[in-house]
């Protein structure tokens, strides 16, 4: 709603609020609590200077303005609860995909608890906007070969993102629609955990080629698993499910590479997808280097050949057959 058109001389402000119509109930509202906030949050002395601007209503008929993704392949992952590593999986998965040579995008749906700008090591960097066909866009951040954007991009990291429901499925829908994505051959959609207004509004922004769930082998996480399933195989919903990935599948000690230890159960994942007649994509174990890759922002995709990003490579295979 803020117009480009910011003036400052001394403690006087001007500029302009866009309303999409000129009898817009909330229009006085809205100028009296911007002008409060600029007294409150900058200085009591500041003197507003605030236009109302209105969008000019176009009744002819005009041309649809396409989102601005151009994908091949867009694909959610998702996971019934927080803290069985969707997260990870999401990120060694884009940089595998990258390191196979494919045009890789990433969105960080998760407005809650982004944790992607940290994974990729780039929690410092703010994207910037660019002219595109007369349409000002986001420029995603680009690392290790992929594009990618995070709520995490624009807020204090060290504040909760207290939103509504709606807020934050117009936020993702932004983040979708209005950014640069340029041409794709996969975009990967980290989801929150569960189910919520921001399932919903991605289901019905984009096309999904389909969801990958992800769990841990113990039963705590297959219920979750199973609910989720379900949700996108809900005849309301109707997205595709491309396979299940168990994570922590077992738990292998560096200096014992052969040795598993099946701290969260054995096969659970495994054999919730059989049931479920959906394919298993991968079991990933649970060992230390992965962690390290996304404490340290580096995912363990990133080194080629080792053990642990053997697992992701599978996946990647698994996904093109």
């Amino acid at each position: 709603m803020l117009e480009d058109d910011i003036r400052i001389s001394g403690f006087e402000i001007s500029f302009s609020l866009i309303f999409q119509k000129d009898n817009d109930p909330f229009l006085k509202s809205v100028v009296k609590a911007t002008e409060t906030a600029l007294r409150t949050y900058i200085d009591p002395n500041i003197v507003p200077h605030i236009h109302t601007k209105f969008v000019k209503q176009n009744l002819a008929p005009t041309e649809e303005k396409h989102p601005s993704l151009h994908a091949k392949h867009v694909i959610a992952i998702h996971s019934g609860k927080g803290g069985v590593g969707k997260s990870t999986v999401t990120a060694n998965l884009a940089v595998a995909l990258a390191q196979q040579g494919y045009r890789v995008g990433l969105l960080d749906a998760d407005i809650h608890g982004p944790s992607m700008p940290k994974m990729f090591h780039t929690e410092d960097c703010r994207p910037f906007s660019v002219e595109e066909d007369g349409r000002t866009l986001i420029e995603p951040i680009e690392q290790y070969g992929v594009k990618m954007l995070s709520i995490g991009f624009f807020v204090d990291p060290n504040q909760a993102v207290i939103w509504r429901g709606g807020m934050a499925s117009n936020a993702i829908k932004q983040l979708i629609e209005d950014a640069h994505w340029g041409e794709l051959d996969y975009f990967l959609i980290d989801l929150p955990p569960g189910t919520s207004d921001i399932h919903l509004t991605l289901i019905s922004s984009v096309q999904l080629t389909g969801v990958i769930v992800v769990t841990t082998p113990q039963p705590v996480a297959l219920v979750d698993a199973r609910k989720g399933v379900e949700m996108f195989r809900n005849e309301k919903v109707n997205v595709p499910i491309l396979g299940l990935i168990e994570n922590m599948a077992w738990f292998t000690p560096a200096e014992l590479p052969e040795n598993k230890y099946y701290i969260f159960g054995k096969d659970g994942g495994k054999e919730l997808a059989a049931e479920l007649n959906i394919p298993l994509l991968g079991q990933i174990p649970l060992v230390q280097s992965i962690r390290e890759g996304g404490d340290e922002g580096t995912p363990i995709a990133l080194q080629t050949g080792h053990p642990a990003a053997a697992a992701f490579e599978t996946i990647c295979r698994a996904l093109q057959n």
